[in-house]
């Protein structure tokens, strides 16, 4: 049975460097305005950099990432995004939250995380247009749209997506 903490909470990864403010502060700011309480998890020791100077303290490191704590998982895009894309351990982490069905969202480059930890598999899905051909070659059907829901897994294509998305996620927790 879920809490009312682990309906109530949401677990966002950051890249240590490069992640996309753009993302991160409309995405947080809906979900605070919903009530959500929000954990910051990185592989940062501290403190995340985003592509333009902002300092994210984080509140844990995701290898300690507990799923049973949470009801979603998002994974915020950015340049230092692509470093996480063969990261066997962040793969694991989204395994687990999905394999519990709870929400796993992904914004701009971060899809390709849900590729490669093989959440993605005979779905539709977006992603930062340059990063398409990543989706395609593992055989997702990449659609050029903002927002895609499908199988508890919600992906998005850009910054200019970034509310929508956090809606979506936040009316697939109900």
């Amino acid at each position: 049975m879920q809490n009312i903490y682990t309906k109530n909470s949401i677990l966002i990864f950051l890249p240590s460097n490069n992640f996309s403010e753009e993302e991160f502060l409309p995405i947080k700011r809906i979900f605070l305005k919903r009530n959500k309480q929000i954990f910051i998890a990185s592989d940062s020791f501290s403190v995340c950099s985003g592509e333009n100077g902002l300092k994210v303290g984080i509140d844990a490191n995701f290898y300690n990432a507990n799923e049973k704590n949470f009801a979603a998982f998002v994974l915020i895009g950015g340049k230092g995004n692509r470093n996480y894309w063969g990261n066997e351990a962040l793969h694991k982490i989204v395994r687990k939250f999905h394999n519990s069905g709870k929400v796993v969202g992904a914004i701009c480059s971060a899809p390709v995380i849900l590729i490669r930890s093989g959440i993605l598999d005979k779905t539709s899905a977006t992603c930062w247009k340059e990063d398409k051909s990543e989706l395609i070659k593992a055989g997702i059907n990449y659609q050029e749209r903002s927002v895609i829901a499908e199988n508890k897994i919600v992906t998005a294509d850009s910054p200019q997506s970034a509310v929508q998305f956090a809606e979506t996620v936040l009316n697939l927790i109900k």
